[in-house]
């Protein structure tokens, strides 16, 4: 399916904002993505796009319970509902691991999970025989010590991307100077990204 006729049917927009495009193709060829655009420019569809146009699953890391809920329920809204799931500590275990289940075993497409997650061995291993392509590290200036909302969950991240085996991060944040972003691609350990920046 062409991006244009994608972001049509899924999203009800006849055309790409600044660096969307972009950012899409480059997560559908399996590239190394980092997405620095200000609040409400669209950040999201550049992972989320890609990943309803991919036959693998997405893992979407984000430290916002609120806005992880809030990225599945519009997604939900748009009819999406049975790709798209999150886990959290909000909800009971058995709520989870069914859907760890469904995550594994190829039913969804997105999955968002708050970094605190890869603390736990269960949730690895749960994940070890899921299909990964596009491992999102949302809010990425958290991985540095330079940005303004350092969190030390976030090291993790680029040692579970790879034990999973997923075959491209991006990495999406709203907030990054020049010093940030190097850090975030080294922390990261991004391959030759592709950087999509607007302002």
């Amino acid at each position: 399916m062409e991006l244009e006729q994608a972001l049509q049917e899924h999203f009800g927009f006849s055309g790409f904002r600044p660096g969307q495009r972009e950012a899409c193709e480059a997560a559908l060829d399996g590239r190394d993505v980092l997405v620095v655009m200000p609040t409400g420019s669209g950040k999201s569809l550049c992972y989320q796009l890609p990943a309803l146009m991919r036959d693998d699953l997405t893992i979407v890391v984000s430290p916002l319970v609120a806005l992880m809920q809030d990225q599945v329920e519009a997604l939900q809204a748009r009819g999406l509902g049975d790709r798209v799931a999150l886990v959290n500590a909000q909800r009971d275990a058995a709520t989870n691991a069914e859907t760890l289940r469904r995550a594994a075993s190829g039913d969804l497409s997105l999955l968002y999970v708050a970094p605190e997650r890869f603390a736990s061995p269960g949730f690895l291993e749960a994940m070890q025989d899921a299909s990964i392509g596009l491992f999102v590290v949302d809010e990425a200036h958290c991985v540095s010590q330079w940005g303004h909302d350092f969190r030390p969950d976030y090291f993790r991240l680029a040692d579970a991307a790879r034990y999973l085996g997923a075959g491209s991060i991006v990495a999406s944040t709203a907030t990054a100077t020049t010093r940030v972003a190097l850090d975030i691609a080294r922390r990261l350990g991004l391959d030759d990204p592709v950087n999509v920046a607007t302002g």
